[in-house]
């Protein structure tokens, strides 16, 4: 699979619990802060979960 730049760009602020954990086993936690990972399913789940902090690109 290939890879996907992955930014946070909204706080974590009042999210629930899993959500603030999914965004830091993503190793974000800071607004702006960007990361390259290797998308596999476990991945495209993080993301899914939360899709409406992050924004993705392909690479």
């Amino acid at each position: 699979m290939g890879k996907v730049l992955i930014t946070q760009k909204r706080s974590t602020i009042k999210r629930p619990k899993n959500q603030q954990k999914t965004i830091v086993a993503l190793g974000l936690g800071k607004i702006n802060k960007s990361v390259e990972k290797e998308l596999n399913p476990s991945i495209e789940g993080m993301i899914k979960t939360v899709n409406h902090l992050v924004e993705v690109k392909e690479l």
